[in-house]
């Protein structure tokens, strides 16, 4: 059977409006599973019956009615009890009509959808595959790409958590202040996330996916508004709003990828730099050094150097060595050894990367980084084989594409670094 072809419109249609149809069948009628299970059933259809261009005026509604309707049938296979087939019945009469004549109101349940998918019953691990299934509208696939485990077993995870929701009697409203402190610190992780898969896609044809970054931007939006006296929900904005205002510098046309240094920053988006700014400055002093504003801090020199060569680079391993200090891990180390290179040499950051072997032998970005650093050093042949090393591990195409140019620019000229 021939391959259906992909429609990246009507992808980023149904990713957008999973969540939303997912919140308002969750508020309604509880079950988080079920209705999870509805609404992907719903998608599959409408991915089916909507490619040939046929879009309902009203998609949210249809896709709701759709899901209610496998909801009544699910109920109504389950037993046949008085109380489920009058709930059934009942259901079914609410249910809005298939061309979106009575569509349900327009309130946004995604904050709550999302600290639901935090619910403390639920392993860290789990809580950012939920959410970022339910919440970010990324597949299983996608998810488990993200935490470098098999899909089978990313398919087990969410399908445990679903059902570990439903043991918890979880219910679908924002908690009290207590508790919702106490889920930030994995919501901030889970938009962070869903940022970077957008930001950096981690396969697929295209390097970026511009509806991710959006629907993290409008998640993050939803969270600083929801809780203004909690400095990290500005960090994570402001750390995305100043990354993603390079997006048209990062690619060219093709799609190859086009390094920080190498960008024409007049194709940075000046208003989000302002804005991120702006966030940034108005939560920067505020509690101790949290890592997002830290991160948020680095970008910001970035956004303020007109020219790479201005880039104030003691400032940022400054910022780097503070957070590591804050929230040490393998790729805050890594990121801080190109810091290092810039102010005291490359063989300075080589030194740095030599332990960081194990923890990230799964990504291509240790090797893509080595080869850099080995570019810098002026060993060509050493940064061809990082960077041949690296192209085989990405999941990404241009990212690939990109990493075997550089190869053969080392191998037939020998250059140094940009």
């Amino acid at each position: 059977m021939a391959a259906v072809p992909r429609d990246p419109a009507l992808e980023d249609l149904l990713r957008t409006l999973a969540p939303q149809v997912l919140g308002m069948l969750v508020r309604r009628h509880g079950q988080f599973a079920e209705c999870e299970d509805a609404v992907q059933e719903a998608l599959l259809e409408a991915s089916l019956a909507w490619r040939s261009g046929t879009v309902p005026d009203n998609p949210r509604a249809w896709l709701l009615t759709v899901a209610g309707r496998r909801l009544v049938d699910q109920w109504r296979s389950e037993a046949a009890r008085r109380s489920r087939e009058e709930r059934a019945a009942a259901l079914e009469a609410a249910l809005p009509g298939e061309r979106g004549d009575n569509p349900p109101r327009d309130a946004d349940d995604t904050l709550a959808l999302l600290f639901l998918c935090c619910h403390p019953a639920l392993s860290a691990p789990s809580q950012l595959a939920l959410t970022l299934r339910a919440v970010g509208g990324l597949t299983t696939a996608e998810i488990a790409s993200a935490f470098l485990v098999p899909e089978a077993t990313m398919g087990q995870r969410i399908s445990r958590a679903k059902q570990s929701i439903k043991k918890a009697g979880a219910r679908f409203e924002l908690p009290d202040p207590g508790e919702r402190k106490a889920r930030l610190a994995v919501v901030l992780h889970v938009l962070y996330l869903i940022f970077n898969e957008g930001y950096a896609a981690s396969s697929g044809p295209s390097m970026q996916r511009e509806e991710l970054t959006a629907e993290a931007i409008r998640l993050a939006r939803l969270l600083r508004s929801a809780l203004p006296e909690e400095p990290e929900t500005g960090g994570l904005l402001a750390l995305m709003l100043l990354t993603d205002s390079r997006r048209r510098a990062r690619t060219l046309p093709d799609g190859m990828p086009v390094p920080l240094a190498d960008q024409d920053r007049g194709l940075w988006d000046r208003e989000q730099i302002e804005e991120g700014l702006a966030l940034l400055e108005s939560v920067l002093a505020t509690g101790g050094p949290g890592p997002y504003r830290l991160q948020a801090a680095i970008a910001a020199v970035h956004a303020e150097a007109t020219v790479a060569e201005a880039t104030d680079w003691p400032q940022i391993l400054a910022l780097y060595t503070v957070l590591e200090s804050v929230a040490p891990g393998p790729v805050v180390t890594l990121n801080r050894a190109v810091a290092v290179a810039m102010v005291h040499g490359p063989e300075a950051g080589l030194a740095l990367l030599a332990g960081l072997d194990g923890e990230l032998a799964q990504t291509h970005r240790l090797e893509a980084v080595r080869g850099h650093l080995h570019e810098m050093a002026g060993d060509p042949a050493a940064a061809k084989a990082c960077f041949v090393a690296a192209a085989k591990k990405t999941g990404s195409l241009q990212e690939r594409n990109y990493l075997l140019w550089k190869a053969a620019g080392c191998a037939s000229n020998g250059t140094t670094a940009n």
